[in-house]
């Protein structure tokens, strides 16, 4: 039987209006966006067409104030969707013109996007395109065969062009450093009731009907453990568990990455959510499997510990692991009819 959960994946394989309106294109380009990556599943975007433009805005009531007090990773995530939005448009023949952060006054409204001039997609193009109906975060082990240096410079290589900077370790010691860091942020955030109760608000039965969150099998639980997982969260610290579990993916997978940018702005988060789009499908278009272990810089005197200890200049956004992994099942996403914004009316 058909998941509906899923169909939302289906839907962007739907072929582009070529001939259709500015309207009709960019609704169609949003099956896309609705596939983007967000801090537990969240999916904290809205989109407003109007007169043949598109505007990404954030949606501040899928916050998560405890892991994310500041909504850096709530904008981090936006950004990911943009970039799915640019992937898609220069794949179906145009460049659009994207301006970030365009009123100031507005915070919540963090992108405008026109469609721009006739684009020739590159076998680039499409191939960075075919990568966002098959990427998934994978948090299964990974194989411990190598990267290639030239797949990982290509991820890098985007990754620059949005002005932030993904510095990929492969050394032991770094791989000790990142997995002692990571190991005190899980003890520090199990240790923490709000924190419990936040994340156990995002994590759901494998039988769930919701369209966002994280089903249990997305950790590899089964049914009866899914099922019994928000409870067990909420009440216990596992703290120590989830540490020795984490530092053995640290050192069993065969890169870290961790994604930086200048400033520790909501336009430089923004920047770090395109850029991490832009990586993760270059992976993805080689087979590469990421996923995330962002506790050390969730934890603000983790996030400066790791600063000092890396001994680099600016600001750490993301910690990511990658290696060749399972095949995995994707998870749930709204429908774009859920995540549009009705435009406002002049008076």
């Amino acid at each position: 039987m058909r998941d509906k959960l899923l169909d939302p994946w289906v839907e962007a394989i739907d072929e582009y209006p070529l001939t259709g309106s500015n309207d009709e294109k960019l609704m169609s380009v949003l099956r896309h966006a609705v596939l983007a990556p967000s801090s537990h599943n969240s999916q904290p975007w809205r989109f407003e067409i109007v007169d043949g433009m598109l505007n990404l805005y954030a949606d501040r009531a899928r916050a998560l104030p405890v892991v994310d007090p500041d909504d850096r990773e709530l904008v981090i995530s936006c950004g990911a969707a943009l970039g799915f939005i640019r992937v898609a448009l220069r794949h179906f023949g145009t460049d659009p013109v994207i301006e970030r952060s365009p009123d100031p006054s507005t915070p919540d409204w963090l992108a405008h996007i026109e469609l721009g001039q006739t684009h020739l997609p590159t076998e680039r193009d499409h191939a960075l395109f075919r990568a966002i109906a098959t990427r998934r975060t994978n948090r299964r082990p990974f194989e411990t065969r190598l990267i290639p240096e030239p797949v990982l410079g290509r991820a890098r290589g985007l990754v620059e062009r949005e002005s932030a900077w993904l510095q990929t370790l492969q050394d032991d010691a770094d791989r000790e450093v990142l997995a002692n860091l990571i190991g005190e942020g899980d003890r520090v955030q199990m240790a923490d009731r709000k924190f419990r109760r936040e994340l156990a608000a995002w994590v759901h039965s494998n039988r769930s009907s919701s369209r966002d969150g994280m089903p249990g099998y997305a950790h590899g639980v089964g049914d009866l453990a899914a099922s019994v997982g928000p409870l067990v969260i909420r009440t216990f610290d596992i703290g120590k568990g989830a540490a020795a579990h984490d530092r053995d993916l640290v050192r069993g997978s065969p890169v870290l990455a961790v994604m930086w940018t200048e400033t520790d702005t909501a336009p430089a988060w923004l920047a770090a959510g395109v850029g991490l789009s832009q990586a993760l499908l270059s992976l993805e278009s080689e087979n590469v499997s990421v996923s995330y272990l962002n506790q050390v810089v969730e934890v603000p005197e983790l996030r400066q510990r790791l600063r000092e200890q890396l001994g680099r200049e600016g600001y750490p956004q993301l910690v990511l692991r990658l290696g060749y992994g399972p095949r995995i099942r994707a998870t749930p996403r709204r429908p774009v009819s859920e995540i549009m914004r009705e435009p406002e009316v002049a008076e």
